[in-house]
């Protein structure tokens, strides 16, 4: 059993590992062909570096690599991922961060393809959105914001929203004052895109109630709990009003990406169940979320 398990493990993270060289190429894809030669800015830690590279040369009289600054940048926040969240955490963000970094500086392209700052601003957003969703759903972060969101809820408890939106918005001000009032725009397009296609392939974190009307609900219930980490509510004494036979009523919550498993969990516990989803806007209370 053990060997199985180290087994698995080491096929886990050697998927990690490929998922974040993966993550490296695209991010620096949507940097060097779209972001750069359009004037526009990404969110968050790349467009901090990219706001420094821009500053650079008028402060320091030389140019900084954007690549240098978003590996600096994400040095002291690794060390404290280190410290306060998880060695297996810090380590694979480490490794995202160093290939992203080393992607962005092997990979760039002598010109632009594209003179059109919406074209770069929309597909740069895109590539860079599904890059970190990519990351986020094989359970890699990508550094800054990601852990700072982290540490933030875990001292307080607090979601990252507020805090995100003010960042980027002087991500977005610095745009508009080195570039022009219409870059910025187009940068805000950017982000926008690039949260949108986040949210379309990490799953996680979008939660979604399950309802579930049985008469078999000891079987349903050792077969969901079999393939997730899930607890479920039984409400007893329902009554179908076709037939008026008895029926149970269970109630779970689950994130996105699981609800696959929860239907083929059903299908082998009762065919003839009826099951609705829907998605939840917050919960509160215990809800187990996988180690990162």
């Amino acid at each position: 059993m053990h060997d199985i398990q180290t087994y698995f493990e080491r096929h886990q993270y050697a998927g990690r590992v490929g998922t974040a060289f993966i993550y490296g190429i695209m991010v620096s894809i949507a940097l060097n062909f779209f972001w750069t030669p359009g004037h526009i800015y990404s969110s968050g830690f790349t467009g901090l570096a990219q706001l420094f590279d821009t500053l650079s040369k008028g402060i320091l009289g030389f140019n900084v690599p954007v690549y240098v600054f978003y590996f600096l940048f994400n040095v002291p926040l690794i060390i404290a991922a280190w410290r306060k969240i998880g060695h297996r955490f810090a380590i694979f963000t480490m490794i995202a961060v160093f290939l992203a970094s080393l992607m962005i500086r092997v990979i760039n392209t002598p010109t632009a393809l594209t003179h059109d700052p919406l074209i770069d601003a929309i597909f740069g957003g895109l590539v860079n959105g599904f890059a970190t969703g990519l990351a986020l759903r094989n359970g890699i972060s990508t550094g800054g914001l990601d852990i700072i969101g982290i540490l933030v809820r875990q001292k307080t408890g607090m979601r990252m929203g507020v805090v995100n939106m003010i960042f980027n918005a002087f991500i977005m001000l610095a745009a508009g004052v080195v570039f022009g009032w219409q870059y910025a725009f187009y940068s805000a397009i950017g982000v926008f895109v690039n949260a949108r296609m986040i949210d379309t392939v990490y799953t996680r974190q979008q939660k979604m109630q399950v309802m579930i009307i049985t008469d078999r609900p000891k079987t349903v219930v050792d077969s969901i709990q079999n393939h997730l980490r899930r607890g479920i509510t039984i409400i007893h004494g329902a009554e179908g009003a076709y037939k008026h036979d008895k029926k149970e009523v269970l109630f779970t919550v689950i994130s996105q990406y699981e609800q696959y498993e929860v239907r083929e969990a059903l299908n082998e516990a009762d065919p003839h169940a009826f099951m609705s989803i829907w998605r939840i806007e917050r919960i509160m209370g215990n809800f187990y979320e996988p180690k990162l």
